[in-house]
Formats: structure tokens, sequence, C-alpha cells
């Protein structure tokens, strides 16, 4: 389960990313969350996806 608050989430995906994934897409399929989503919760708090550096920023 991941983490509902989305600064926790924030902290909770990119370390994620850094740790065990090379993509946004390799993490949400390996994990079952829809990117979609996901990318709207970070959205919120203004945060968005870099694939160069592989992490919300």
């Amino acid at each position: 389960m991941i983490p509902k608050d989305p600064v926790i989430l924030l902290s909770y995906v990119n370390t994620q990313l850094r740790d065990y994934y090379e993509s946004l897409e390799a993490l949400c399929t390996c994990r079952g969350i829809k990117k979609k989503d996901l990318i709207s919760q970070l959205d919120q708090i203004d945060y968005h996806y870099d694939s160069d550096t592989n992490q919300f920023i």
C-alpha cells in the first residue's frame, strides 16, 4: 500500500524510483499503481515527473 498524504507519497515514490525502478512506468506496473492517479496526486503539491532524472521534482 502506498501513502495517501501527498508529501509522504512524494518521498516514498522518489525513494522507490531511486533505489529500485528505472522508470515511472516500471514502478507503476510492479506496484499496481495507476500512473495517471499518481501523477495527479503529486501534481496537487506542484511536483512533476522528470524522466531524465527519474524523479518527481
